[in-house]
């Protein structure tokens, strides 16, 4: 195995650019993927988006959580799952920005995605809770963090049970805008037939591939950088090694919303924040230390909340669909991005030195 501590700060570097761009042309190919399996299967937009997207899309995420935990890095491994969770929310306005004329808000007629949004503030509030008050050893692993996974699987159940309900329709102007759910249901149906079902599944398998060697690769070098940067694991997971495995879902999300994909573009990104939140029990049972809650620093709690704080601005411009946009990006957007920047800041000052 490489012992990418003992590489210099330059070839780490190199290493980390190189897997971050396999990560991203893999990611490319999972919205046409994504896009077949819904067809196959019958399932909605969202439910392929928090299943297929996010699942395969979470890969790095989950290399990243599973070495740097088992190397002892545990601080790396939490900071990267909520940095994971504010970035990609902040991506979202670079997918809103390539979507063209109307906010990404405004165009999405799934009212799954709104409960989505709402159960991720949930759940990352409840781990920014155990943050803050400690947890005791149970069963190998913190009594928070087997409660974080319930939490996962219990929302997944929920979104499993509310799939293709209808408990709101799209409006435009103050009515019905029978425009998007037209749209939605013709994506549905026009995607192209696939050569086989087995042939889909080979090249879903083949990317999944890629993504986790390379999320292997990203976590190994970001600890790495981090040691030979001075910058620390903290700022270093929540930013660097957070945007790296980060790019599966900004691409594939950028990929379903070209195909006028909205709400599978969305649950992509709300899917992985779920699943990432699953992940602080992943850290845990694989160190060998105290439970992981006790380790985490203020840093760790105020990131947290920062992801709770952009995913709020977005729940709000969905519940409001302005439908406006300047510089091709709704105001939730620009929000978001404006927010994103100003909390690194912060937190940079808060960085263990």
């Amino acid at each position: 195995m490489v012992d990418f501590a003992g590489l210099g700060l330059f070839s780490n570097l190199g290493l980390f650019a190189v897997a971050a761009v396999v990560v991203w042309f893999a990611g490319t190919r999972l919205a046409e993927y994504a896009h077949q399996i819904s067809k196959v299967t019958g399932l909605g937009q969202a439910i392929v988006g928090i299943v297929v997207l996010a699942g395969v899309t979470s890969l790095p995420e989950i290399a990243v959580t599973a070495t740097a935990s088992l190397a002892g890095d545990s601080v790396l491994a939490v900071n990267n799952i909520f940095g994971s969770i504010a970035m990609q929310v902040a991506l979202l306005a670079i997918v809103d920005a390539v979507v063209g004329r109307d906010a990404l808000t405004s165009v999405v007629p799934d009212p799954i995605v709104m409960l989505e949004g709402n159960l991720n503030m949930i759940l990352i509030t409840f781990a920014a809770m155990a943050m803050t008050v400690g947890d005791i050893a149970f069963l190998g692993a913190g009594l928070w963090s087997w409660s974080c996974l319930a939490g996962y699987l219990g929302c997944v159940w929920i979104l499993s049970r509310s799939d293709g309900h209808r408990s709101w329709l799209a409006a435009y102007d103050g009515k019905v805008d029978s425009r998007l759910i037209r749209q939605q249901m013709e994506r549905e149906d026009s995607a192209a037939d696939p050569a086989s079902n087995l042939m889909l599944a080979v090249k879903t398998a083949g990317v999944a591939a890629a993504i986790l060697v390379a999320g292997f690769v990203l976590a190994r070098t970001g600890g790495a950088i981090a040691e030979k940067s001075g910058l620390g694991q903290s700022l270093v997971g929540f930013v660097l090694v957070a945007l790296a495995t980060s790019l599966p879902e900004l691409s594939a999300a950028i990929g379903a919303a070209r195909q006028r994909l909205y709400a599978m573009a969305i649950s992509d990104i709300l899917g992985t924040n779920l699943i990432n939140v699953g992940l602080v029990f992943l850290a845990d049972i694989l160190d060998s230390g105290e439970p992981i809650f006790n380790r985490v620093d203020r840093f760790a709690a105020a990131g947290a909340l920062l992801c709770v704080m952009l995913t709020g601005v977005f729940m709000a411009g969905l519940s409001e669909r302005r439908d406006k946009a300047w510089m091709r990006m709704g105001y939730d957007s620009i929000i978001v991005a404006v927010l994103y920047v100003a909390g690194i800041a912060l937190l940079y000052t808060m960085r263990p030195v």
